[in-house]
């Protein structure tokens, strides 16, 4: 096993490792594995004694934040270098932007030196005022009175008729200086924070997005408080040309607290130096913090919409496989009819075929009758239902079925995003050449069933409808976090290195999408793996792929029983000086069961003793011995599964009170929503959750949850549920607690269909 190694930490991994409340070593191996090539999902689960056991999340902070840190090191040697070119870098000024803490400080100091565009000021220089504003700023002796001084520069032929021109040129001069002043930009900055108001307007109440805006219509809020959501929501409304939207500060008080400053409040020439710093403070540096504060916190907005995609993104992917079932999948539809689709304990597709929910009664007994005969015929135990157009009717249609057939077949409601994108794909061309687009989509449907990761991973993560605002966000950013949760995932629960498809191997650690098709081109022509080791033949593996990828990569009933568990090929060795320790095999571990001799030798291993007799780390050992007792774990096992129905849900059957039981489908900042088997998914808000403060929905919830809800209110103009997570009989609200804010609260678009893309 690989052991400690010890480098002296850089001042930059000290400060990372203080914010993160862990020592500065763990934080400078996480950086120096990194930095070898290593992946996350290898570090986390096979470096733990250089880490110190750090998790995933941690050792990603890390990376983010040594990443922040190397940016800022290129960021201050380019401008130290482009300063200097001009021969304008002085020995204070180099200190100062080595000692920068951060990329806006050093904008700062490089602001003076920038290429600048053509302005007022820029006119003036080329007048030649710039010694006389030099001279004013500094309040030369030379200068008995402005009048005099400035008569000295008048010139028509450069366009300086009299002294006021020049004086307004000087004024211009010093209002660029002042503008340009780290310190006077610091000093603005915080004052323009503490008083900012986000103001709102709606620019076009014709628009034809304008309903979606209305609850807008003049808002006012501190820019400090504003919630992500609403953040995100402003910047669609704005770009869409229904509002605008600007931040005000209080003016007068800064223009007030800045003249106090020296050196303008007792300054030589106190009347034009006050004069400038108002027109640098209205004219320049104001309108630039309005930007800046814009920026900042669509940043700080985009930051939480992603982390709330990627958190549902995670337990969307990580949702529970149904044990080897046969499986009907229908995407339901009205004029082209519900495509079915029978799918083997494997996802193989048997059959297709098609039965419509419109026409008359005999028509819908027909479909019934050719539905249960498929039912029986190919001995499915259960069904899988598209949640787009159609889903209640077809609902309708079984719950028809069940009743006149004497039935009890179970059904549930798929999430069906992406599947029409999939269907197209080439993945799914390549998949099922015989098939059309709409039968591929119906298989899919039934395979997210049944095995929901290996399904999902082969669709972009933005099409499944777990986020908010996904259109709105950066897309380098949003792809690069929801890749990094794929690859998370994946890892997480391993992959069988003889079934899974080429969408699942690109995602496994040191994998990428052309091992992967190596991986599955070499299997095809070779048959299956019988060995980890046999990887190493694969062309384009080496010995550094192989490292990354073993561990997660798991081969039963092969020639090394070891390789279908989590031990890694390099842990071998002391696998089997630990099983013989115990008089055991690889075989008996993969035989055991919970409660048998080999379990029982398991929970009387002292660790520290066997660590220090195998001279090994603590954290190996404890982790060889989880690994023993779940040797094959699947993290998915320990989650519920999905809801089974057996009849339809309409909104006209709901009454305020009802208990109800639902599926999680999307957890957003200001709540959650249900899917309870309506058309609608229900919605329920942040402060129905708990009888006690919530500040963050994940809290209580994750997508896929299953969940006792009552029902609060119905309004059936606007087919809307609110939904609570506390029992009415238990703890009753009063007042506005109890009411689900307006649409305010989301902002345009927020609630998704439980029967479609949302």
């Amino acid at each position: 096993m690989p052991q400690v190694t010890t480098h002296p930490p850089t001042s930059e991994h000290r400060q990372i490792a203080s914010e993160l409340n862990v020592k500065h070593q763990q934080v400078d191996n996480v950086v120096q594995l990194l930095d070898a090539g290593n992946t996350v999902p290898f570090i986390t689960r096979y470096r733990k004694e250089q880490t110190g056991n750090l998790d995933e999340e941690q050792i990603r902070e890390v990376r983010r934040r040594v990443l922040a840190c190397r940016q800022l090191a290129d960021r201050a040697r380019t401008i130290l270098r482009l300063i200097e070119s001009r021969g304008q870098l002085t020995d204070r000024l180099r200190a100062q932007i080595l000692d920068a803490d951060s990329i806006k400080r050093l904008e700062d100091l490089y602001l003076p030196y920038r290429a600048k565009r053509r302005s007022r000021a820029t006119t003036a220089r080329e007048r030649g005022l710039q010694p006389l504003a030099d001279m004013v700023w500094a309040a030369a002796e030379a200068i008995q009175t402005l009048e005099s001084a400035c008569r000295r520069f008048v010139d028509p032929a450069r366009e300086l008729p009299d002294t006021a021109s020049v004086l307004q040129g000087v004024s211009d001069l010093l209002a660029e200086r002042i503008a340009e002043d780290v310190s006077v930009r610091e000093f603005v900055r915080k004052l323009a924070r503490d008083s900012g108001q986000i103001c709102v307007t709606r620019m076009a109440a014709d628009h034809q997005d304008a309903h979606a805006f209305r609850d807008y219509e003049g808002f006012r809020q501190s820019a400090t408080r504003l919630p992500a959501h609403r953040c995100l929501a402003l910047n669609r409304g704005e770009k869409s040309g229904v509002l605008r939207v600007r931040i005000k500060c209080d003016e007068t008080g800064i223009r007030d607290r800045l003249r106090q400053r020296p050196p303008f409040a007792g300054h030589r020439f106190r009347d034009l130096v006050q004069a400038a710093a108002d027109d640098a403070l209205m004219r320049l540096i104001l309108p630039s913090l309005e930007r800046e504060m814009r920026r900042e916190l669509t940043h700080r907005a985009e930051r939480q919409a992603i982390g709330v995609f990627t958190r549902n993104l995670n337990n969307l992917l990580l949702q529970p496989p149904l044990p080897p079932r046969r499986v009907l999948a229908i995407d339901p539809g009205f004029r082209t009819g519900c495509k079915i689709a029978v799918l083997d304990e494997h996802g193989k597709c048997l059959a297709t075929d098609q039965v419509y929910v419109t026409g008359a009664a005999a028509k819908k007994s027909a479909n019934c009758a050719r539905l249960a005969e498929m039912m029986t015929q190919f001995d499915c135990q259960m069904m899988a239902i598209g949640n787009g157009t159609g889903c209640r009717e077809t609902e309708e249609l079984i719950s028809l079925m069940n009743a006149e057939r004497d039935g009890d077949w179970p059904y549930v409601i798929v999430n069906e995003s992406g599947a029409s994108i999939y269907s197209t794909s080439p993945v799914a061309r390549e998949e099922f050449p015989s098939l059309d687009a709409i039968d591929r989509g119906t298989v899919s449907i039934g395979r997210r069933l049944q095995d929901p990761l290996s399904e999902l991973v082969k669709i972009d993560p933005q099409h499944l409808g777990v986020g908010m605002y996904q259109h709105d966000l950066d897309p380098k950013q949003l792809r690069e976090s929801l890749d990094q949760v794929v690859e998370s995932c994946v890892n997480a629960v391993g992959v069988d290195l003889n079934t899974a498809s080429t969408s699942l191997l690109q995602h496994v650690s040191g994998f990428n999408q052309r091992i992967a098709r190596q991986v599955a081109e070499w299997r095809d022509t070779h048959g299956p793996f019988r060995a980890r080791s046999q990887l190493l033949s694969v062309p384009g593996v080496g010995k550094s792929t192989y490292t990354q990828a073993a561990g997660f990569l798991k081969i039963h009933l092969g020639d090394e029983p070891l390789d279908g568990t989590w031990i890694h090929p390099e842990s071998y060795p002391v696998a089997n000086r630990l099983l013989e320790r115990m008089s055991s095999s690889a075989t008996d571990l993969l035989r055991a069961a919970p409660g048998d001799a080999f379990y029982d030798q398991l929970q009387r291993l002292d660790s520290a003793q066997l660590a220090a007799e195998f001279d090994l780390s603590l954290p190996t050992v404890e982790e060889m011995i989880a690994t023993f007792e779940r040797p094959c774990r699947d993290p998915r096992s320990d989650l519920s599964g999905p809801v089974f129905r057996r009849g339809v849900l309409k909104l006209e059957d709901l009454g305020v009170g009802m208990e109800l039981t639902g599926t999680v489908l999307n957890v957003v900042d200001f709540g959650a929503f249900i899917d309870v088997g309506l058309k609608d998914s229900g919605l329920v808000h942040i402060s129905q959750m708990s009888t006690g403060f919530v500040s963050d929905p994940h809290e209580i919830v994750a997508v896929g949850d299953v969940v006792t809800v009552w029902v609060l209110r119905v309004e059936h103009d606007r087919r809307r549920v609110s939904l609570g997570m506390v029992d009415p009989s238990e703890h009753h609200t009063t007042g506005a607690t109890a009411d689900v804010p307006r649409n305010l609260a989301a902002g345009p678009d927020a609630r998704p269909s439980a029967r479609g893309d949302g």
